[in-house]
């Protein structure tokens, strides 16, 4: 490199570009189209590797809808997403089914995303069948080690949902959205189906894996105190749109808009000294 010249700045993970998504609903009169609900409105934003950002705001705003567009599990009305710049929404379906390899998802719910007829070991291995599955036995192997990287263990490959706690279960879908080793995971309210106790341990365990593999994380979430434990920029979104971005610690002290404001009045304690945001998981109990 030339004396004086500064290095190239590296390309984003994720880009989202104004993305909208409408909706057409019921028509209300037999002579009318029906009114169309703007879910999502003109989002755009940028998410660097190994960095996480927190998609903030109530219920209604958008951002399950946003989740399920980079995910590319719908098409937008407008816009792009971009994942290592390809544009996830104009890939064939080949080349989007491997495109998952590099993102994949973990959902609220720990007892309904998991398949209750299936073992673990089909669960866990779900997406590389998607993606055209190694030999069986290396596909054991790579399953055993997403699970023991969760803090599971290799004899719970052979046991189903129902044999494991609310904690677990969320542990076995993160493990399952390791397997394919992403560099992007969109967490939809990842912690919110669980007791205070066993978030603080599965919050412990998403940056240890961030730290050890280099994920970045999408991670959707209405508890703010979380979001500033975990997330290097925050987003918040009203009505479909992102209202303020910034650094949580600048964000939540700082707030230049109304709606913001009035997240952060109706939100528990942000204080330094919460014992939900600052108090290390027990390293002896997985729930």
């Amino acid at each position: 490199m030339s004396a004086g010249l500064a290095p190239a700045a590296e390309p984003p993970l994720l880009e989202v570009h104004a993305l909208a998504r409408h909706y057409r609903l019921p028509r209300e009169s037999l002579f009318r189209p029906g009114p169309v609900l703007r879910a999502l409105d003109g989002v755009s934003f940028t998410l660097q590797g190994g960095r996480s950002l927190g998609i903030v705001g109530e219920s209604g705003s958008g951002k399950s809808t946003l989740a399920r567009l980079v995910m590319a599990l719908e098409r937008p009305s407008a816009g792009s997403v971009r994942l290592l710049g390809q544009d996830l929404h104009r890939l064939p379906a080949a080349a989007l089914r491997q495109a998952r390899r590099d993102f994949q998802m973990v959902f609220q719910d720990p007892y309904g995303s998991l398949d209750p007829r299936q073992r673990v070991e089909a669960i866990v291995t779900e997406p590389l069948s998607a993606l055209g599955a190694p030999p069986r036995e290396t596909v054991r192997e790579q399953a055993a080690g997403a699970l023991e990287a969760v803090g599971l263990r290799r004899a719970d490959l052979a046991r189903y949902p129902h044999e494991f706690s609310g904690g677990q279960r969320q542990r076995i879908a993160i493990a399952r959205a390791l397997i394919t080793r992403p560099r992007l995971i969109v967490a939809d309210e990842p912690l919110s189906a669980l007791d205070v106790s066993v978030q603080a341990q599965v919050l412990n365990l998403l940056q240890e894996l961030q730290r050890q593999f280099g994920l970045s994380y999408l991670f959707i979430s209405h508890d703010l105190a979380v979001v500033e434990h975990l997330c290097d920029e925050v987003a918040v979104m009203q009505a479909g749109r992102i209202v303020e971005q910034g650094e949580p610690a600048r964000l939540f002290r700082a707030a230049a808009h109304p709606y913001t404001r009035a997240l952060l009045e109706a939100a528990p304690s942000m204080d330094a000294d919460t014992p939900r945001r600052r108090r290390a998981a027990p390293q002896n109990v997985v729930e």
